[in-house]
């Protein structure tokens, strides 16, 4: 399985994944990635912060951009250059997120595609925003 190539790209092409956050996510991410801030794992702790409670990781909902990156736009065989994140809200267990990526540029001699990168809750509040450096896999 093969991905769109820099020439099947268009200018404004989407394409999205959806998660709900769990518990179990920010656990075995704390686990994986090392980073055990209470901010993420300690419910006291975090009770005191500007959150008021647990949040998810920042780079746990930003993943959900690689598996579009990855998976669907443009898909198997990319390679991810460059990513530039904004975290702009909290991600509280149970939210539902939603990873959207859209052709922004296509540079066709270098073979690389700049992609606009949002994540939004289930209320379509923005909690991600950035842009994405990818190298779209070769012709077929």
């Amino acid at each position: 399985m093969i991905g769109f190539t820099i020439e099947e790209l268009e200018f404004g092409q989407s394409a999205s994944f959806s998660k709900t956050i769990t518990e179990t996510d920010v656990t075995l991410f704390a686990g994986i990635s090392g980073d055990l801030n209470p901010a993420h794992m300690n419910e006291t702790f975090a009770q005191d912060t500007i959150f008021k409670g647990r949040i998810a990781h920042g780079m746990l909902c930003g993943s959900l951009i690689s598996t579009v990156l990855g998976m669907y736009l443009p898909g198997p065989g990319s390679v991810y250059l460059k990513q530039e994140l904004k975290f702009l809200a909290p991600v509280r267990f149970g939210d539902t997120l939603t990873a959207t990526c859209s052709v922004k540029e296509k540079i066709t001699e270098k073979n690389r595609v700049l992609l606009d990168c949002k994540v939004t809750n289930q209320e379509g509040v923005a909690v991600i925003q950035g842009e994405a450096t990818i190298m779209p896999p070769k012709r077929k």
